[in-house]
């Protein structure tokens, strides 16, 4: 079968054969169903023909305005360091710089890598200072098109050819510019570069490491143009890079084992399906994303144990993710749920976000780490190789110790956001993930809709729209159902509809809307277990969507941040690293617990304790979050710090201890810095 709709999982295809109506709202068509292919959106950009049809179409950047705790998240990143990185990093300075002048020495990855999450937070937060910042460099991207239709400076890898990877990283970023502006001067410039790409020999193309492996990010762009323009040259083009892209459809290994890479890269056999339609492609990233986690996926979090590289031997939970390896997997999760509208890509964007992605920064989004582990006890500035894969202080909470994370790591909170709301085929709307927002897009016959969305999720089980526009209009409203989740139920107007919706799904409902329409989604959320065989049968516990972790006392100590930098990282002259310090986190309690649950009945082990929402309106720290579990546990003395500074590997399963039973607590991994999230499994 040529369609991608085979590719859904097994239980949304089975659910999406049943339907329900609810006899409480006339006119009110309510069913399971997957999204529609045989329509296409008259209002958004969608696929031409020959491509296959997306399940869901991006709405442009602007459309979905963030509110709640992701609006906090986003506001403590301008005011942190991504919002102020142009002033701290060597690699952004304006003068002699390779994107601003010609012949400039540097900034050829890290210009593109901080712009494309800056502008989309300066465009999405309409920011005056932050816009003024984005178009300098923005319209110095634009005016470095050489007559040839090269872009940027001439960067050539070891072989002597040129090098297209930082040019991938810019074409992201103009396409969201183009959908916040529209400024036409886009299309011309990627038209133009996109003819010199194609005249490229193809033993000059995409040749080296980086951009070889890389190639499907170009490939997506291709198709962005082609939706827009229909030239024909395009799907050349595309043909062309995916033959000299690395082949991420081999069916038991990866053409390299770089977690950024796996993270980012995977997605291309899906994306080169729109072309070939051959469901084979489609299958090589499902394959791609099972094939990693088999071994070094054996951990919560969402993400696989590969610190820099993986490493046969090196699968224990004490190894982690560099923390732009989260924003490219996020990244990678919302391009896929409008490909496929696979239910799993949103579970695994939320898994990483909530789970994995705030712990990599300090509590005010000032400095990160490199890498971040679901179990490590320490945050401090020694070299912990060969336990991890990096040379160096790869642990330390450093405002600028990197030349790659500090400046990849501000797109993964803008991108989540322009996933939250996409628009469907039959000009309908689908609320893929859920977090406060308002979306503003036309719908049915064109009228134009504002979508609200409030809700604390996931530490609460509702979220509730209110639909406000000038007059009636027809058009499916589509909630995704975690995968997680049993029995949701949806009211509208303060009335239950008839019909209660398992998890991999979507609600349709089908009506004709009205100026103050209410709906409200509960996702009940219930306590889980899930258990790594591959890492000692240990476990990690689950309330919803939330992992938790073992509360650990943080001690958190300033230190310089130059001290502390790796070699690569350059503060330009006039910074004041007094202003932007590093922080060492050490414990100052116990963390060496094994878990005591009964699997039969987890609430006879494990008790939710709610509390109030923080005034900051922040939860990802271990002062603020809104919810805890009171647990049992006791310590393994034989599990310590082994010789490389780092958290041991876990205990030989099954572990056994004669020390006491306690009381824990634990609390969502996402905002532990230090944690123990993959626990040993006690027998007594």
């Amino acid at each position: 079968m040529k369609t991608i709709n085979l590719i859904l999982t097994g239980i949304a295809i089975f659910l999406a054969q049943f339907s329900w109506s609810s006899p409480l709202q006339k006119g009110t068509d309510v069913k399971v169903s997957t999204p529609d292919l045989t329509q296409q959106n008259d209002f958004y950009l969608s696929n031409r023909t020959p491509l296959q049809p997306a399940h869901f179409i991006k709405l442009p950047l602007g459309n979905i305005q963030p509110k709640g705790w992701i609006l906090k998240m986003m506001e403590l990143q301008k005011d942190g360091l991504c919002g102020h990185l142009g002033e701290i990093s060597a690699w952004l300075e304006k003068d002699n710089n390779a994107w601003l002048s010609e012949g400039g020495d540097h900034g050829w990855e890290e210009v593109p890598y901080w712009l494309r999450g800056y502008s989309d937070m300066a465009f999405m937060l309409d920011d005056a200072d932050m816009k003024k910042e984005a178009m300098v460099w923005i319209e110095a991207i634009l005016k470095s098109q050489k007559e040839s239709g090269w872009i940027g400076p001439e960067v050539r890898s070891g072989n002597g050819n040129l090098d297209f990877w930082s040019n991938m990283i810019v074409l992201f970023t103009l396409q969201n510019y183009y959908e916040y502006t529209e400024d036409a001067r886009v299309l011309d410039f990627m038209k133009k570069y996109f003819q010199f790409e194609l005249a490229v020999p193809d033993d000059q193309f995409l040749s080296s490491y980086w951009e070889n492996s890389r190639g499907g990010d170009n490939l997506y762009s291709v198709y962005w143009l082609y939706n827009i323009t229909g030239d024909q040259f395009l799907l050349e083009l595309a043909e062309k890079i995916h033959r000299n892209t690395a082949d991420w459809t081999q069916k038991s290994t990866l053409p390299n084992w770089h977690n950024v890479n796996i993270a980012e890269c995977f997605r291309e056999p899906a994306t080169w399906f729109l072309q070939s339609a051959d469901s084979t492609d489609l299958q090589a990233t499902y394959n791609d994303y099972y094939l990693i986690r088999r071994t070094f996926g054996q951990v919560p979090g969402g993400m696989f144990g590969s610190d820099e590289n993986a490493r046969m031997g090196y699968i224990d939970p004490r190894q982690g993710t560099e923390t732009c390896g989260f924003a490219e997997q996020m990244t990678s999760d919302g391009i896929l749920m409008r490909l496929t509208g696979d239910p799993l890509w949103a579970d695994n964007c939320e898994d990483v976000l909530f789970n994995s992605f705030p712990a990599a920064f300090t509590p005010d989004m000032k400095a990160l780490r490199y890498i971040t582990c679901p179990n490590g006890v320490t945050a401090d500035d020694q070299n912990h190789a060969p336990g991890i894969a990096n040379e160096g202080p790869f642990l330390t909470m450093n405002p600028f110790s990197s030349r790659c994370c500090q400046h990849n790591h501000g797109h993964a909170i803008p991108y989540y956001i322009q996933n939250l709301v996409m628009a469907s085929n039959d000009n309908g709307l689908a609320a893929v993930m859920y977090n406060s927002c308002e979306t503003t897009a036309k719908v049915g016959d064109g009228t134009e809709v504002k979508l609200t969305e409030e809700t604390n999720y996931p530490f609460e089980e509702q979220v509730r729209f209110s639909l406000n526009m000038k007059s009636k209009v027809q058009f499916p409203l589509y909630l995704r159902v975690p995968g997680w989740c049993n029995n949701a139920s949806v009211e509208l107007n303060g009335k239950k509809l008839d019909v209660e919706v398992q998890g991999s799904a979507y609600l349709k409902i089908d009506r004709e809307w009205k100026d103050g329409d209410q709906l409200t989604l509960n996702l009940p959320m219930e306590l889980s277990s899930r258990t790594w065989q591959a890492n000692q049968n240990s476990v990690s516990v689950n309330y919803g969507p939330l992992t938790f972790s073992l509360k650990i006392d943080e001690d958190y100590e300033k230190i310089s941040s130059t001290a502390s930098a790796i070699n690569d990282s350059k503060w330009q002259k006039d910074a004041d690293p007094e202003k932007w310090p590093a922080f060492t986190i050490d414990p100052q309690s116990g963390w060496n617990y094994g878990l005591l649950l009964d699997n039969d009945d987890l609430s006879s082990s494990l008790k939710v304790a709610k509390k109030a929402w923080p005034a900051d309106n922040y939860p990802f720290s271990a002062e603020n979050t809104p919810i805890e579990i009171q647990a049992k546990g006791k310590k393994i003395p034989q599990w310590g710090i082994d010789q490389y500074g780092l958290v041991d590997v876990l205990p030989l399963y099954p572990v056994r201890t004669n020390e006491r039973k306690e009381d824990i607590i634990l609390v969502p991994m996402g905002a532990a810095r230090l944690r123990i999230s993959a626990f040993p499994a006690l027998t007594n």
